[in-house]
C-alpha cells in the first residue's frame, strides 16, 4: 500500500492514500497532465489517452486504498456507489445516456487491468458492439 497523504490546511479533510509508481496517483498529484472531465471530494473523472471508443473516460477515486472492483466493494460500499454514479453523471455529462453506454472495471490480468488503482471506464458516442466475445 501506498504512503497516507492528508490535505493540508483543510479541517478534517479525508485521508488518502497515493502510491508514488501508480500512473493515476500522479495525475491525482498533478505530476501527470489529464483532461478532467468530472471531480468532487472522493473522485475524479479524466478522458483516457488512448481511448477505446469515440467518448472513454476514467473514473476513479482519490485514493490508492483499493486495487479493484472486488475490494473497493467490500472495502468501502459506500465509496464503490459513488464511483458508479459518478460514472452514470459522466455518461449523461457526456451525452451518452440516451444511447447507451458500457461502464467497465477490469479485475486482473486476465481482465485486462493494467493500473491496479480501482477504476472504471465509461464508453460510447459509437455502436460498441458484443462485450467479452475473445478474438
Amino acid at each position: 500500500m501506498g504512503q497516507t497523504i492528508t490535505a493540508s490546511g483543510e479541517s478534517g479533510a479525508p485521508a488518502t492514500t497515493s502510491d508514488p509508481d501508480c500512473v493515476f496517483c500522479s495525475i491525482l498529484a498533478g505530476k501527470i497532465p489529464s483532461a478532467a472531465v468530472r471531480e468532487s471530494e472522493r473522485i475524479y473523472a479524466f478522458r483516457d489517452i488512448a481511448p477505446q471508443a469515440a467518448v472513454h473516460v476514467l473514473v476513479i477515486p482519490r485514493t490508492h486504498e483499493y486495487a479493484n472492483a472486488g475490494e473497493i466493494a467490500s472495502g468501502d460500499p459506500e465509496l464503490a456507489a459513488e464511483l458508479l454514479r459518478e460514472a452514470a453523471a459522466v455518461a449523461k455529462g457526456e451525452g451518452l445516456a440516451e444511447g447507451g453506454y458500457r461502464i467497465v472495471l477490469n479485475t486482473g490480468h486476465h481482465a485486462g487491468q493494467t493500473v491496479y488503482h480501482v477504476h472504471a471506464h465509461v464508453l460510447g458516442g459509437e455502436p460498441l458492439g458484443r462485450f467479452g466475445a475473445p478474438e
